[in-house]
C-alpha cells in the first residue's frame, strides 16, 4: 500500500531562503508488516543469499549462550498485538499475562562458548531500483544486505552493536540458500525484526540544524524560541512547529539524506580507510513517528493507534532511538561506520 507524507506545516525556504542551497532528498522506506519475497526490498524478510557462500557470523568473544528465543519474541508480539487491538484497550488478560511471562524467560544454550561462530540476523535487504536515494554500491552492485549480531557486547565499549553489510549483484545469485542459520537465543528482543514489505517514498530533507552555517543555525534557533514564547503566552498546549521535528529530517527508516544528531553533538564520520567524509547510507529507526514527530505520519496511517502502527518492524535501537549507518562515497567497499542517536 502506498504511503504519503503530508505537506510540511510551512515552507521553511520562505522563512530561510538560504536553506535552498542545502535542500536534499531522502527515501522513506515505510516498512509495514507483510510477506516480502526474495526479489523484494524488505526489513526482516528472506535474503537473496547464495547457497555456496558462508552466512555472516559474529566471531567476537562475548557471551552468547543465554538469552531469549526468537520464536518466543515473535509470539509475545502476536499476543501483545491482539490485546492492543481490543477497543477499548484494557491490557492483558490473566491468561495472556502468564503466557507473556513464560515467553520472556531466558534460556541456556548447552555447551555454547564465547567464541563460537554466532549467526547474524538478516535485518534488511535493499534493491537499488526501489530506493532512489540509496548510495551506489561498489562495482555495479545493486543489492545491499544488512546484518547485525543480536547481542550488545562488542568493542569498543563492550556494549556496542556489530553490523555487517554486503553489497552484491542480484542477477549473479542463482542457487539461493534455502534455510539460513539463525541464533538459538538473542540478548535483546529489539534485534529481532518482523517481516515487513517496504513502500518507498522520496521526500525533501534539510541538514541537522547544528551542521548548518553558524548564522543560519542561530536564526533558526531564535525563530523557534519566539514560537515557543508565543505558545506560552497563548497557553497553547500544542507544541509549536520546530525545524528539527517538523521541517528538516523525517523520522523512520530511510535511505540517504541527512543524519540526525539529536542525542549527541555532531562529530566527524570520516572513512577509517581513506579519511573521506562519509555519507548517510541508511537510518534504522525504532518508530516511524512519535509524539514529537507526528506531523510526518503518513496520510494513510492517520487516525490509527500509535501502537502497533508506528512500530511495525519490532526493531528497537538503543534506548528507543535510531541507528545511522554511513558509507564511504570514494569507495563503497570500505567498511561502514555508524552512530546511535
Amino acid at each position: 500500500m502506498k504511503r504519503t507524507t503530508p505537506a510540511r506545516p510551512l515552507d521553511v525556504e520562505e522563512l530561510f531562503p538560504e536553506l535552498a542551497a542545502h535542500r536534499g532528498t531522502t527515501t522513506r522506506l515505510h516498512p509495514r508488516p507483510g510477506r516480502p519475497g526474495l526479489s523484494e526490498s524488505s526489513v526482516g524478510g528472506p535474503m537473496l543469499w547464495p547457497a555456496d557462500e558462508p552466512w555472516p557470523v559474529c566471531t567476537e568473544v562475548h557471551g552468547r549462550g543465554r538469552g531469549r528465543r526468537p520464536a518466543d519474541i515473535r509470539r509475545k508480539r502476536e499476543v501483545m498485538a491482539v490485546a492492543e487491538a481490543r477497543d477499548p484497550y484494557r491490557g492483558l488478560t490473566e491468561e495472556e499475562r502468564r503466557l507473556v511471562e513464560e515467553l520472556e524467560r531466558e534460556h541456556l544454550v548447552p555447551g555454547a562458548s564465547e567464541n563460537d561462530p554466532l549467526p547474524m540476523i538478516g535485518l534488511a535487504q535493499l534493491y537499488a531500483r526501489d530506493l532512489p536515494d540509496l548510495p551506489a554500491g561498489p562495482d555495479g552492485a545493486d543489492l545491499l544486505q544488512v546484518f547485525w549480531c543480536p547481542f550488545d557486547a562488542h568493542r569498543p565499549t563492550g556494549y556496542s552493536m556489530l553490523l555487517h553489510l554486503r553489497w552484491r549483484r542480484a542477477a549473479e545469485v542463482v542457487d539461493v540458500l534455502a534455510s539460513p542459520p539463525q541464533p538459538e537465543v538473542v540478548g535483546y528482543e529489539g534485534y529481532v525484526p518482523d517481516p515487513c514489505a517496504l513502500h518507498p517514498e522520496q521526500v525533501v530533507t534539510y541538514p541537522f540544524a547544528g551542521l548548518l552555517p553558524e548564522d543560519l543555525c542561530a536564526r533558526i534557533y531564535a525563530w523557534e524560541e519566539a514560537l515557543e514564547e508565543e505558545a506560552e503566552e497563548r497557553e497553547d498546549e500544542a507544541d509549536p512547529v520546530a525545524y528539527q521535528y517538523d521541517l528538516s529530517i523525517p523520522p523512520g527508516w530511510r535511505a540517504g539524506g541527512y543524519a540526525s544528531w539529536h542525542a549527541t553533538d555532531p562529530y566527524p564520520m570520516d572513512c577509517l580507510t581513506c579519511a573521506t567524509p562519509m555519507r548517510l547510507l541508511l537510518t534504522v529507526d525504532t518508530s516511524e513517528w512519535d509524539g514529537g514527530s507526528g506531523s510526518w505520519t503518513p496520510v494513510e496511517d492517520q487516525g490509527s493507534r500509535p501502537r502497533p502502527a508506528s512500530v511495525p518492524t519490532g526493531v528497537v535501537v538503543g534506548n528507543h532511538g535510531e541507528l545511522n549507518v554511513f558509507a564511504c562515497p570514494g569507495d563503497p567497499a570500505h567498511p561502514p561506520r555508524w552512530s546511535v542517536q
